[in-house]
């Protein structure tokens, strides 16, 4: 349920076309529901904006079905993280309507069309290929949440006139997700370049010394340039949230 929702459930007791019983019925989920593996919180498009994300990685086919199960009875559209083609596959024969994104590793359903929120344009830049399931990721999430969002893939620093071929493109974003593995040198670069927030992402994609990312997130963390945060390793979910936070600002 979102504020639209439960507005209109109030206006729908105060007018009379709905019964009090009708409404606390409606109602008796919030702020969450207790299932067998797991307590689903109803309440959080309420605070945030979106419904509860459902991270793929580490659950069962069953649980993960049977926490979308209480997601969709209640109206909601549904996005979950990091789920495994195999996963994906059980998950879409209990719900037709859920669409996987391969790249991403995400599965979404939409059982209603997503508001656009944001005020501007959510940009992700990916340094490589290899990087590419992370950003992917970040360009679903973002988008679930109510954004215009696009994308530049492979653009790192070992070619940078890839990078500044794009240059009008990366003036007009509001926010920009960069996600880069190696070194992490590309959010220096783009940071350097923009007025806007500008969100690192490190990878886990590199050569022995990148140490599953710790050389990029590192490299990120010590960025010489004014307006970068970061987020963790492969955390590509994570910096389109807060995207979109900022977007909505």
């Amino acid at each position: 349920m979102d504020i639209k929702d439960l507005k209109s459930l109030l206006n729908n007791v105060k007018n009379g076309d709905l019964q009090v019983d009708e409404a606390v019925e409606r109602l008796r989920h919030l702020p969450f529901e207790e299932i067998e593996c797991a307590s689903v919180d109803h309440h959080r498009e309420l605070r945030q904006g979106f419904p509860e994300v459902v991270l793929g990685e580490y659950k069962s086919s069953g649980q993960i079905e049977q926490i979308l199960a209480a997601l969709v009875n209640r109206g909601n559209n549904v996005l979950v993280t990091r789920l495994d083609s195999e996963k994906a596959r059980s998950v879409a024969k209990k719900f037709p309507a859920a669409k996987y994104h391969a790249d991403a590793r995400c599965l979404t359903i939409e059982q209603k069309p997503v508001e656009m929120l944001g005020k501007g344009k959510i940009l992700v830049i990916s340094a490589g290929t290899s990087d590419l399931p992370v950003a992917v990721e970040a360009v679903v999430t973002a988008t679930m949440m109510g954004n215009d969002v696009e994308h530049i893939y492979d653009v790192g620093v070992a070619g940078i006139h890839r990078l500044l071929a794009h240059r009008e493109r990366l003036f007009s974003a509001s926010v920009l997700i960069v996600v880069a593995g190696m070194e992490g040198a590309l959010p220096s670069v783009v940071g350097g370049m923009v007025s806007r927030p500008v969100i690192a992402v490190p990878t886990s994609v590199g050569y022995g010394a990148s140490f599953g990312g710790i050389a990029a997130l590192l490299g990120m963390l010590n960025s010489c340039a004014s307006g970068v945060t970061v987020v963790n390793i492969d955390n590509g979910f994570g910096a389109a949230y807060a995207a979109s936070l900022m977007n909505r600002e």
